[in-house]
């Protein structure tokens, strides 16, 4: 990004905040970020929030233009749900592994040949995916919604699960619906590892295991508290414990430090030692 007198490189961290101000005033735009956002750019962001929620509030701004500070996907949605609205992403490399998973040439061959099959089912898509796979799909979920939306769906119509398996996997225990599953996963969620888990639980033998339903199983089974982004913020400050090791994406504690300022946040461990995979790569090439 250049401005005209030269790179915006050359800006201290408050020069450029004051400059996103001012163009914010000046283009009556919205800055909406994911809760997996560098904390800076949490910290000036109008509206914080999950796939869900961001995408309310894009659905009920009066802003002209929506600068969505996540991944590719979101922004798309933000414009299905905006299409007379100028809707911008930082930086459009900002994709998703998740939704990758999942082309949309693939997912139409397997439709295609599902109907054969299973000529009634329901494909039901994770959010996280491509503006073309949420057209080939019947019902768009988030994590916040998902269970709601599975038992929905009469018992006797079959029902295609896109893109996380893991997700998926959760969603099947928790309703009792056995469903087709895509073999999707998120490379953050995929990457953290129970083994190392329990050596930090060992460590701290009072902390609870909160995790997103995108980990894998190994995970779940030993978490006591499973919920999406929001679910889990709300949860650690409900909760009488005052210590828990997180096991999503790492932004989210920025929000719980400050939701629960007196309460102690571990950031669960990825399975190779020295490596910072359980920070989404994608979420991160969004900077101020």
């Amino acid at each position: 990004m250049e401005e005209r007198d030269g790179s915006v490189a050359q800006l201290s961290d408050e020069e450029l905040i004051a400059a996103i101000a001012r163009l914010k005033r000046e283009k009556n735009a919205v800055i909406l970020a994911h809760y997996y956002q560098y904390s800076e750019i949490q910290d000036l962001a109008d509206f914080i929030g999950d796939s869900l929620e961001l995408s309310r509030r894009a659905q009920e701004t009066a802003a002209d233009v929506i600068v969505f500070c996540g991944v590719h996907f979101m922004a798309e949605t933000a414009k299905i749900l905006n299409p007379s609205k100028r809707v911008l992403i930082p930086d459009v490399n900002a994709g998703c592994s998740l939704a990758d998973s999942a082309p949309a040439d693939e997912y139409r061959r397997v439709r295609e040949e599902l109907r054969h099959q299973y000529p009634n089912h329901v494909a039901i898509t994770y959010i996280n995916c491509s503006a073309e796979v949420k057209a080939l799909s019947d019902i768009i979920c988030t994590s916040s919604n998902a269970e709601r939306i599975i038992r929905s769906v009469p018992e006797d119509v079959p029902i295609l699960f896109a893109p996380d398996r893991n997700l998926g996997k959760y969603l099947q225990r928790k309703t009792g619906r056995p469903m087709i599953l895509w073999n999707g996963t998120c490379i953050v969620h995929q990457s953290f590892s129970i083994r190392r888990i329990e050596e930090q639980r060992a460590e701290h033998p009072d902390a609870e295991l909160i995790a997103h339903p995108e980990c894998e199983d190994a995970v779940l089974e030993r978490a006591d508290f499973i919920g999406s982004t929001s679910a889990l913020l709300r949860y650690v400050t409900t909760s009488p414990r005052q210590t828990f090791i997180v096991a999503t994406e790492p932004g989210i504690i920025h929000q719980m430090k400050k939701a629960a300022p007196s309460k102690h946040f571990i950031a669960a461990l990825p399975e190779q030692e020295g490596c910072r995979c359980s920070e989404c790569p994608y979420m991160k090439l969004n900077t101020l």
